[in-house]
């Protein structure tokens, strides 16, 4: 109930890297463990922290261009120019506003070394996403590809989003994507085709029945668009480029009758910047802003909380659009259609295990 309450109350003691160098303008994604924190800077570089000192333990170089999204796991990374996400064993996936995709092979957080670089989309590669059988990445050029994991060869290109793509997750035969074209669309990642089109997004934090496609609920309160959302069985967390990050109840925002005033448990005002990107678990929020820096607020009632763990599903599918941002999909109400069931689900750690970084660059942007 103590850590409940500290939830609801903001009581974290908070802890702040300071990322700013001759050449940095921002950090656009970042992922954590027990142990480190991984994230991508708009200087082209990755650079890996750890977690207790909070000291830069190794810094990467290769992409030419803004790291948006990065997944890994303890061996791999994959890298990109937009986000950091969770990844297989041994591997690490990032992806860049240079249009490259970069596969690594992480044998421990100061043994990182590139594997290959993926090269086919026509503009800043704004998340990648991947499994034992496929790496998926999105892109400004409008297009999502598929590619092989074990072999890094090109499988195929779904086609379909009118403007870039902010935000993407893929999970078993599904993949989620969502478009600054303010529409979010469900695929079917074997055979290439579109299973259904979520359209109404403009600006605001909204939760879908991803079975019919139905919006259970509108959260109102950022007031400049929002870039990032994470969800566990409790509460939604999300951030914005007003610089605020703001925690939801979401067992009140799936109740109809619950009144919008229970709604937002919370709003932490301390980066002095846009929020591009958090990660949250039951004991900690992990964020990162244009204003250079990464923020860990834990609870106060635990200063040494366990290894962070996928929260439970929960049961509907969340995401903010409008421009960047980023969506968070979970079980339950939202479990996957009875036809792409089946398979391994891909759970990163630090944080929730499902979700969809949004970093929008519609290869026009100056990120």
């Amino acid at each position: 109930m103590s850590i409940e309450n500290n939830w609801r109350m903001g009581k974290f003691l908070l802890q702040r890297i300071n990322c700013r160098s001759e050449n940095s303008k921002g950090v656009y994604c970042l992922q954590y463990d027990d142990h480190k924190i991984v994230s991508g800077l708009r200087d082209n570089t990755i650079k890996v922290w750890d977690r207790v000192s909070l000291q830069c333990i190794k810094v990467l170089t290769g992409h030419t261009g803004s790291v948006l999204c990065l997944q890994y796991d303890e061996r791999v990374i994959i890298s990109g120019l937009c986000c950091i996400y969770a990844s297989l064993n041994g591997m690490m996936v990032t992806c860049s506003k240079d249009r490259s995709i970069a596969v690594w092979d992480m044998v421990s957080p100061n043994e990182i070394t590139l594997r290959r670089v993926l090269v086919g989309h026509r503009a800043a590669v704004n998340v990648v996403d991947f499994d034992e059988k496929y790496i998926v990445s999105a892109s400004g050029d409008r297009t999502i590809k598929v590619w092989n994991t074990s072999s890094c060869e090109f499988v195929r290109t779904l086609n379909g989003h009118k403007r870039g793509i902010a935000c993407l997750q893929y999970r078993d035969r599904l993949v989620v994507s969502g478009s600054s074209d303010n529409t979010i669309r469900l695929w079917d990642i074997e055979c290439g085709a579109c299973l259904r089109v979520l359209e109404g997004h403009e600006e605001l934090v909204r939760l879908w029945d991803i079975e019919c496609g139905a919006c259970l609920r509108v959260l109102e309160g950022h007031e400049e668009l929002v870039r990032c959302i994470r969800f566990d069985a409790k509460r939604i967390v999300s951030g914005a480029y007003d610089g605020k990050i703001k925690v939801w109840n979401l067992v009140a925002a799936l109740d109809p009758r619950a009144p919008t005033t229970t709604l937002c448990l919370r709003t932490l005002v301390e980066h002095t910047g846009r929020v591009f990107r958090l990660q949250f678990d039951e004991f900690q929020i992990v964020s990162s802003s244009h204003d250079d820096t990464i923020l860990i607020g834990t609870s106060s009632t635990t200063l040494n909380p366990p290894c962070p763990r996928g929260p439970e599903r929960a049961g509907a599918l969340g995401s903010g659009l409008g421009g960047a941002g980023s969506m968070v999909g979970g079980g339950g109400v939202g479990q996957l259609p009875a036809a792409l069931q089946g398979g391994n689900v891909n759970q990163g750690s630090g944080g929730a295990g499902i979700r969809w970084n949004m970093d929008i660059n519609d290869g026009n942007s100056n990120q």
